[in-house]
């Protein structure tokens, strides 16, 4: 086929390590805007990227040329080396391994997003 198509929305969530909460306040914005352009650079353009200090979610449009588990392999090991080099918490980083990803119907991208955009609100209501 001479010309293709794709368009895959992915909600990918991935935690820190024994999910402890190292991802503050002061530096959450910097470490999502790291993930951001690190998605961007890979081709793959965000809609949203939110979390809790345990854990990111992330809404994106996979790369059609890249695997799922490439991409997020990447951005974890370039976002860990980020916040070490960069001493952005006082101890060592590093994401858990593994992570969910599920695709995402065009119908509900705007469900999802707002469930990231609201994260710390549906936490709250959680515990």
């Amino acid at each position: 086929m001479p010309h293709s198509y794709v368009k895959l929305w992915i909600h990918a969530i991935w935690t820190t390590k024994k999910r402890a909460p190292l991802i503050y306040p002061d530096v959450e914005n910097i470490i999502h805007q790291f993930i951001f352009n690190q998605l961007y650079q890979q081709g793959c353009p965000v809609r949203i990227i939110n979390g809790m200090p345990d854990h990111i979610h992330c809404l994106f449009l996979l790369n059609p040329q890249k695997s799922i588990a490439d991409v997020i392999k990447q951005i974890k090991g370039s976002s860990s080396h980020y916040i070490n080099q960069n001493h952005l918490i006082n101890e060592r980083f590093s994401w858990q391994t593994g992570y969910a990803a599920f695709a995402v119907s065009e119908s509900v991208i705007e469900r999802v997003f707002h469930y990231i955009r609201n994260q710390k609100m549906h936490h709250r209501g959680c515990s």
